[in-house]
C-alpha cells in the first residue's frame, strides 16, 4: 500500500466554551476519494479549516503531514502552494466577473506586470474542457447555474496544480443531473491521481464513489471504513452501517410515525391558494408560477416536488408577502378567510410563516446570537408591559418601547432545550453553529410566532441524518397540533416519508397531485418531468 498523501495526527481545536475537535486522526492516500461523515457539529468543517489554513498553525494542537513533510499553514494561500485546495459549500465566485476571471482571481496570468488576456482565455478554455464545461471563458458567472458554478470552482482548483481537493457538501444545492455530472468528474480526477476529501450528508453518493469513509462524532474520530470492497452494490458499505457510526446507534426508522391531528376542526382548509400567477422579477414576459391552485388542511403535511427550476421556491416566496417576482393574479385564504399578503408582515399577520431554503442569507442574522434570532419574528409578544406598543406584526418597524429581555431569554432557552440546539448558552453567535443547529434556530423562530400555516422550503438541506430525524419529529408534532405544513423538498424519499399528499410542479405549473398511498419515486418523477405541450 502506498504511503499516505495526508496525515492529520491528534488534532485538537478549541473555541471559547466549546472543544470542536479532540485528538482527531485522518489519513488519505494518493488518488483516493475519502469521505468525512458525521452529524452537524461533529467537527467536519472545522477539521478541513485546520487542514486548509483557515485556522492557522498555532491555533490548534496536533500535527499535519503532507507528502511525508510536516506542515504549518498560516493561511489558505500557504496550503494552496502545496496543492491543497478547498471548495466551500457557499461558492466563492464573483458573479459579475467572467468565468476566466474567476478561475484566475488572485492567481492572474501576467506578462511584464499586466494581465495577459490571451493566455488567460487559452488556459481557461483548457481547464473548462478538462471539467466538461462547454461555456465560453468570457461568460459572466451570473449567467450560469449552480451546477456549472461548481465546475468552475473545480477548474479554479485545477489551475493551482491541486493534489488534494476538499469539497464541502458539493451537491447540496444541485439537482440530480448536475450531481451525477459532478460525481463523475470527481471519479475522473481520481483516475488522474488527484485525491479528494468529500464532506457530505448524502450517503447514497458516498457509497457510490468513495473509497474510504472516516466518521466523526462529537469532535472525535470514531472509525475509518472501507467503502469500495467490490464493484457490486451489495458488497459496498451499507448506509445503515455509516449511520450507526455517525449517531452511535441504529436508526430503525428514518421518519417518525405520523401522529394524526384529532381536533374538532381536523380536515378543515387552513390554506387555499387559487390561480396564483407570478412573473420573473426582471424578465416580466416570463411566467415563473403559472395558475397554481393548491390546498392544505389543518393537521396535514403536503409536499411539493419538482426538479430545479420548476417554480417551487418562487411559489412559496411569492405567497409569503410577494417577496419574489411580479404578482399577476391569484388569491390566498387562511382558515377560509381571504387574506391579502402584499408584504411579509401582512403574510405573518395572516398566520403564514416561511422557512427559507437559504437560512444563512434570508433566515438568520448570523452575527447575532440565538436569543435575538429566536425572538425576531415575535417581537410584539416580547415587549415590556406598559413600555409602548406595536401595530401588530405589520407594525414591526413602528415598534415603540423596549423588549422584555428576561422573557426573551426564557423563550429562547426553552427552544434551545426542546429543539436540542447544541450551544453552551442562548448567547452563542448563530454564525458559529453547525448547519443543523442553525436550521433548528430558524424553526424555533417561526414556531414561536405560532403560525396557522408553515411553509418549509428544503428544511433539511445540508443536515445529517440524526438532525434530520429531530426536525422531522418537530414537523410531525406541529401537524399533530393542527398546524398546516407545506413541505418543499428535492429529496423524494423525504417527501414520501413525511407527507400526506404531494403536489408536483414543472415549468411553473402543477402537474399532478398524489396521495400518500399512491406515491412512489417513479410516479412522482413521471409527473415532475411533464413538459408543456408544443401544440
Amino acid at each position: 500500500m502506498s504511503a499516505p498523501l495526508l496525515e492529520m495526527r491528534g488534532i485538537t481545536k478549541t473555541f471559547p466554551g466549546v472543544k470542536a475537535l479532540s485528538d482527531v486522526h485522518l489519513s488519505v492516500r494518493p488518488g483516493e476519494i475519502h469521505a468525512i461523515c458525521g452529524e452537524n457539529g461533529a467537527g467536519k468543517s472545522t477539521l478541513m479549516k485546520v487542514l486548509s489554513g483557515v485556522h492557522p498553525h498555532g491555533s490548534y494542537d496536533g500535527e499535519i503531514l503532507f507528502e511525508g513533510e510536516p506542515m504549518a499553514f498560516k493561511d489558505i494561500r500557504a496550503s494552496e502552494r502545496h496543492g491543497i485546495v478547498i471548495i466551500h459549500q457557499e461558492l466563492a465566485l464573483v458573479p459579475y466577473l467572467s468565468i476566466a476571471e474567476n478561475i484566475f482571481l488572485g492567481n492572474e496570468q501576467t506578462r511584464r506586470g499586466f494581465i495577459d488576456w490571451n493566455d488567460t482565455l487559452r488556459r481557461a478554455s483548457a481547464l473548462l474542457k478538462r471539467v466538461g464545461l462547454r461555456e465560453k471563458p468570457q461568460t459572466p458567472v451570473s449567467d450560469i447555474g449552480v451546477g456549472k458554478q461548481q465546475l468552475v470552482e473545480i477548474a479554479k482548483a485545477l489551475s493551482k496544480e491541486v493534489k488534494l481537493l476538499i469539497l464541502d457538501e458539493p451537491t447540496a444545492a444541485l439537482n440530480d443531473d448536475d450531481s451525477a455530472k459532478l460525481l463523475d468528474l470527481i471519479v475522473e480526477l481520481r483516475g488522474q491521481g488527484i485525491a479528494c476529501i468529500i464532506i457530505s450528508h448524502k450517503l447514497n453518493e458516498i457509497r457510490q464513489i468513495t473509497d474510504t469513509v472516516t466518521i466523526l462524532r462529537d469532535g472525535r474520530t470514531i472509525e475509518s471504513l472501507t467503502v469500495r470492497q467490490a464493484p457490486s452494490d451489495e458488497a459496498r458499505l451499507s448506509e445503515d452501517r455509516i449511520i450507526r457510526g455517525m449517531v452511535g446507534r441504529d436508526l430503525d426508522h428514518r421518519f417518525p410515525d405520523r401522529t394524526p391531528y384529532e381536533g374538532a376542526d381536523a380536515g378543515e382548509l387552513a390554506l387555499a391558494v387559487s390561480g396564483w400567477t407570478v412573473r420573473h422579477p426582471v424578465d416580466h414576459q416570463r411566467t415563473v408560477v403559472d395558475d397554481v391552485s393548491l390546498t392544505v388542511r389543518r393537521g396535514e403535511i403536503v409536499g411539493i416536488a419538482g426538479l430545479m427550476g420548476a417554480g417551487r421556491t418562487e411559489l412559496a416566496m411569492s405567497v409569503f408577502g410577494r417577496s419574489y417576482g411580479q404578482y399577476v393574479a391569484g388569491t390566498v385564504a387562511v382558515n377560509g378567510r381571504p387574506v391579502v399578503t402584499k408584504t411579509v408582515p401582512a403574510a405573518v399577520d395572516a398566520g403564514i410563516a416561511y422557512v427559507t431554503e437559504d437560512r444563512k442569507r434570508y433566515g438568520l442574522n448570523l452575527i447575532d446570537n440565538i436569543n435575538r434570532n429566536v425572538s425576531l419574528a415575535s417581537l410584539p409578544g416580547m415587549r415590556r408591559r406598559g413600555a409602548g406598543g406595536f401595530s401588530g406584526f405589520g407594525g414591526f418597524v413602528g415598534f415603540v418601547g423596549f423588549v422584555d429581555e428576561h422573557h426573551e431569554r426564557q423563550v429562547s432557552e426553552r427552544y434551545r432545550k426542546s429543539m436540542n440546539i447544541k450551544a453552551p448558552t442562548v448567547f452563542e453567535q448563530v454564525g458559529r453553529l453547525s448547519g443543523g443547529n442553525q436550521q433548528k434556530v430558524v424553526l424555533s423562530k417561526w414556531i414561536h410566532a405560532d403560525p396557522e400555516v408553515l411553509i418549509l422550503d428544503e428544511p433539511t438541506r445540508g443536515i445529517d441524518v440524526g438532525a434530520k430525524y429531530e426536525i422531522y419529529t418537530v414537523i410531525d408534532k406541529l401537524a399533530a397540533q393542527g398546524k398546516a405544513v407545506l413541505f418543499i423538498s428535492s429529496e423524494l424519499p423525504e417527501l414520501l416519508g413525511m407527507c400526506d399528499r404531494i403536489y408536483t410542479m414543472a415549468e411553473g405549473r402543477l402537474t399532478g397531485e398524489v396521495t400518500r398511498a399512491e406515491a412512489t419515486q417513479e410516479v412522482l418523477m413521471r409527473h415532475m418531468t411533464k413538459t408543456r405541450s408544443k401544440s
